[in-house]
């Protein structure tokens, strides 16, 4: 599919997501910085946990009440609570830093409440037969503004500005730059109400598949949670005694072979996503198996990248027969529902993940390379089935 072939609110929709894309590089400043200011490894997966048991009835509420109110309001109020989190984390200073933190950190878990909007949002906005041609440029674009802006804030972060302060201070220019982005989606992106959301005619719910899907999402959120993002930061930042410029190293190369898996992936013969899936999984499994040797830098900047590689190949045919399998008048409760449930695994593994850690630095990653090998596994006998 090409740039010019796809609808105009789609594109609109994929340069939001290429604008926000820098401002993911508080997700590793934050548990770094929570190291930095003395939080073990240990404490900082109980600190995750917590939040996380905090919000796992109110995401499966906000899906059922979106069913009915328009899903971009949704994406607004992500960005405004994203923003005022950030802000409290930069305003997190002497003695009421703790509790700038935790309370910045519950209203940031609060807008990841509302994620599943996106799922329900591009269900709805993208091109119905067309999905996993143009989940191709929905990764893609993202991953280029991430290449650009990454090694120049990582290198500043990193090696000039290193300091818990000007940490603090970056905190606080992505809450502010909340208001570009909430303006954009107000500008330019279409409403989406529940009379948009109809699902064509012959549409069968497919409860067995759906199951097999469930089964697959159970697999894959207790391999990926077991080895959370905090656990690489503590390997590369207090093991290798590296910096936040070389975990930016990483995320580039990621980035580029996440562009390259698109292209792979558009290249898959129809008829073999479950295929495709399978063996990105295994490539996953082949990152987890690598990383729990405790590799050399340039090692696991490899393996991490040949995960993401295969994270590329498989994310368009997932999307599309995740959305297949919805009905698009439940999209909003349906992708909530799976949210929450993706939440219950959660609530240990970021504690069992730290506790992992804190006994050896790479041991959750050998705890997360069997739920590789058996989704893998899995989606072979799906497809064998099929």
């Amino acid at each position: 599919m090409r740039w010019s072939e796809i609808p105009r609110d789609a594109k609109a929709y994929m340069i939001y997501h290429t604008l926000i894309a820098p401002g993911l590089i508080t997700w590793t400043l934050f548990p770094l910085y929570l190291m930095m200011t003395g939080y073990s490894i240990l404490e900082v997966g109980a600190f995750f946990t917590v939040v996380n048991i905090a919000s796992i009835p109110l995401t499966y509420i906000f899906g059922r009440l979106f069913n009915r109110w328009d899903i971009k309001k949704g994406l607004i109020a992500i960005d405004i609570l994203d923003g005022i989190a950030y802000v409290m984390y930069g305003l997190a200073k002497g003695a009421i830093a703790p509790l700038m933190l935790f309370g910045g950190k519950l209203i940031d878990k609060l807008s990841t409440l509302l994620y599943p909007l996106y799922q329900a949002y591009e269900q709805v906005i993208y091109p119905e037969d067309k999905y996993e041609e143009i989940f191709a440029w929905h990764l893609r674009l993202p991953e280029i503004a991430t290449l650009v802006s990454f090694p120049i804030m990582g290198y500043l972060l990193g090696y000039v500005y290193n300091k818990p302060k000007h940490y603090r201070l970056t905190f606080l220019f992505f809450g502010l730059f909340s208001v570009v982005t909430v303006t954009y989606l107000w500008l330019f992106l279409p409403s989406v109400g529940k009379e948009e959301r109809i699902s064509p005619e012959g549409f069968t719910f497919k409860a067995g598949e759906f199951k097999r899907l469930i089964a697959f999402e159970t697999l894959l959120a207790l391999a990926w949670g077991l080895a959370p993002e905090f656990i690489l930061i503590n390997y590369v930042v207090f093991v290798l005694h590296k910096t936040v410029f070389e975990l930016t190293l990483i995320a580039v190369a990621c980035s580029l072979m996440r562009i390259t898996g698109t292209y792979a992936s558009e290249r898959v013969p129809k008829g073999r996503g479950f295929h495709a899936i399978a063996v990105g999984m295994f490539l996953n499994a082949f990152y987890a198996l690598v990383m729990a040797f405790a590799p050399p830098f340039w090692l696991a900047l490899v393996v991490y990248a040949i995960g993401d590689f295969g994270n590329a190949l498989w994310f368009p045919f997932y999307r599309s027969w995740l959305f297949k399998l919805i009905p698009k008048e439940k999209t909003t409760e349906f992708h909530a529902a799976i949210s929450s449930y993706r939440r219950v695994l959660g609530l240990i593994t970021p504690l069992l993940a730290g506790f992992l850690a804190s006994l050896h630095p790479t041991l959750p990653y050998g705890a997360s390379l069997g739920g590789f090998i058996a989704a893998g596994l899995f989606l072979l006998w799906i497809a064998k089935r099929k």
